[in-house]
């Protein structure tokens, strides 16, 4: 189906959909109700419901216009966006990585032969598509990131494999100090960097193998995330273990083991370094973030602890790392808010002119962040977010509040 945009909004969005050389309007309702379950195999009542609901939503920029699943319908992801173009373009969400606590048990239920072991790197999950005429970064809930997508073409040369490819998805990570979402220092990276994990095709989001995956990153000079290996399933527990050890030590974050084939989902096992690194961050902002980061870093510390029959002093080790993680942040937060401060902190990020900092800055709050931008100056721009219930909230309790 070929289409054309027409003065769109969400209350007048009519395309000329050409078949067999006639063209006719097709309004959005009728494209959710008749041509969009036909392209998703999904029903089209609980479509039909989902837009009703606010879960199915109009979406437009300068770079796209869009259906965006705000949640998940059926078997279609969150994040999962239907752009209209030239043609109608699917980009399925990104799905969600199981997490194993136990990893020898946990393989052994979930593997069949051998294991690819992937780095997992601290950054910003984006996936990239030619969107005719334009190549979009979208985030993991379907926005289109202005910055990523100035960004990953400046990075990366992704006009050839867009070329011979315009049907498959490129899903990486955004690194580096100046990316505005992850801070994360690397060595390899310094400033700005990318590294794709996985090629996926646009309709159905079906992964290519790590063979093939790799093969298209090598031809296209295109950088993949580190692979450690393929290991068999007796000996992968233990390569996973040392190689996680070593990466927490080096400031890393972890591993997502996949099936060389990719029939299988894949599954992540971070480093206890990683978890304390999260925490910090959390309890900077303790009563916006703190209590959903919690529990589950502490539960993921406990049987890491266990799986890796540490001794006393090691487990004391954690333990302390883990309190401090916790404790430090927090208190540095109440100090600076009893200082009449706020809780914010402050993205840097490069920008060609005040224009393109002020647009990042209004994709954030149409994310529900609030920003505001502090300076912008000799092409960097610096972004202050601000965390509002925990600046209220401390207030609250420094002035004799209850808790």
């Amino acid at each position: 189906m070929h289409i054309k945009r027409e003065n769109i909004s969400p209350d007048n969005f009519l395309f000329y959909c050409s078949k067999c050389g006639n063209s006719q309007k097709i309004s959005l309702k009728d494209l959710i109700i008749k041509e969009i379950p036909l392209l998703l195999d999904v029903d089209s009542h609980k479509l039909e419901q989902a837009y009703k609901k606010g879960n199915l939503k109009f979406y437009q920029n300068r770079f796209i216009t869009a259906l965006q699943f705000r949640k998940s319908v059926a078997k279609i992801e969150a994040g999962t966006m239907v752009c209209f173009s030239n043609e109608i373009h699917i980009i399925r969400g990104f799905p969600k990585i199981r997490r194993t606590l136990m990893l020898e048990k946990a393989m052994e239920l979930h593997f069949q032969r051998e294991v690819a072991v992937e780095e997992k790197m601290n950054g910003y999950n984006v996936r990239i598509a030619f969107i005719n005429p334009e190549i979009v970064a979208f985030t993991r809930g379907g926005y289109v990131c202005p910055y990523t997508t100035r960004k990953a073409s400046e990075i990366m040369d992704l006009s050839k494999f867009f070329y011979d490819y315009p049907d498959l998805v490129i899903c990486g990570e955004m690194l580096g100090t100046d990316n505005p979402y992850v801070s994360h220092y690397y060595p390899e990276i310094g400033k700005l960097g990318f590294r794709i994990f996985d090629i996926r095709e646009k309709v159905t989001g079906k992964p290519l193998s790590i063979k093939k995956k790799n093969y298209l990153l090598e031809k296209y000079n295109l950088p993949p995330v580190r692979l450690f290996g393929l290991y068999s399933l007796p000996e992968a527990p233990t390569k996973i273990l040392e190689l996680v050890k070593n990466l927490g030590e080096n400031g890393r974050e972890g591993v997502v083991m996949k099936d060389p084939l990719m029939k299988i989902p894949p599954l992540k096992y971070t480093s206890s370094q990683a978890h304390a690194d999260e925490l910090v961050y959390a309890f900077k902002f303790p009563f916006d973030l703190g209590k959903s980061f919690f529990f589950s870093r502490v539960v993921r510390e406990g049987f890491q602890s266990y799986e890796m029959q540490e001794s006393k002093d090691e487990m004391k080790k954690r333990a302390q790392r883990l309190g401090e993680s916790i404790l430090y942040p927090m208190v540095e937060t109440i100090k600076h808010i009893s200082a009449d401060e706020v809780a914010g902190e402050d993205l840097v990020m490069e920008a060609d002119n005040r224009e393109e900092a002020e647009e990042f800055l209004h994709h954030l709050q149409e994310l529900g962040v609030v920003a505001v931008l502090l300076k912008y100056e000799n092409g960097r721009a610096v972004i202050r977010r601000i965390h509002q219930s925990t600046t209220d909230k401390i207030k609250n309790f420094l002035n004799g509040g209850l808790y």
